[in-house]
């Protein structure tokens, strides 16, 4: 494979820690363990799904969980989340084989325009869900980047953290890779089989070439 396609969040930048903290003390007043684990299990499922979730169950506005959100991206603008370890090696080794590093995200523009010039991060094309693309695990994202650059999907890889990425590039005819937390269970949909499991994203070297 040449070519990856990266989910950015949690995948191609290390952003869930300090969205799980912000989400946490907005909803509990602190960053208790208990709490801290609760607020990770929902935001692996999407951050939509956490706020909407922790605003029920405290009985809070949802826009007082979506203001503290909104003030961490504001703050990624001058201080962003750092790059996942291993990815820049993995950017590094797809350009070296003449390949294009891609981003499929759920982000609006803004936000991840600003956390990839933050971290001074040069990806071949992006692709934001809010500019008009179905998001995941509908495969528009990943379809309308292999479209552009006319790329065979068989060459193009998905790298993501959830089961929704590996659904996405199955229904574009692409290979998947789920990146994981070690020690941390994941169930693949019954739909999408056979897609690579790795806790670092260097696993992900001796499959490119």
């Amino acid at each position: 494979m040449r070519h990856i396609i990266w989910d950015m969040g949690g995948t191609l930048v290390d952003t869930y820690p300090e969205v799980d903290r912000v989400l946490c003390e907005a909803a509990f007043g602190d960053a208790a363990p208990e709490h801290l684990r609760h607020v990770t299990g929902l935001t692996r499922h999407s951050i939509a799904h956490a706020i909407a979730t922790l605003s029920d169950e405290q009985r809070l506005d949802p826009e007082a969980l979506e203001a503290a959100y909104a003030d961490l991206k504001e703050r990624w603008r001058t201080r962003p989340a750092p790059v996942m370890d291993g990815a820049r090696e993995v950017m590094a080794r797809v350009s070296e084989l003449g390949g294009l590093n891609l981003v499929a995200t759920h982000r609006d523009r803004t936000s991840a325009t600003a956390l990839l010039q933050g971290l001074h991060l040069e990806m071949d094309d992006v692709v934001c869900a809010p500019d008009g693309v179905a998001r995941k695990p509908s495969p528009d994202m990943n379809l309308l980047l292999a479209q552009r650059h006319n790329l065979d999907p068989a060459e193009v890889l998905c790298v993501g953290d959830r089961p929704i990425d590996v659904v996405a590039a199955r229904e574009a005819g692409m290979p998947a890779a789920l990146l994981v937390r070690p020690g941390t269970t994941v169930t693949l949909p019954d739909d999408a089989p056979g897609a690579l499991v790795v806790a670092s994203l260097r696993d992900l070297l001796p499959l490119l070439d």
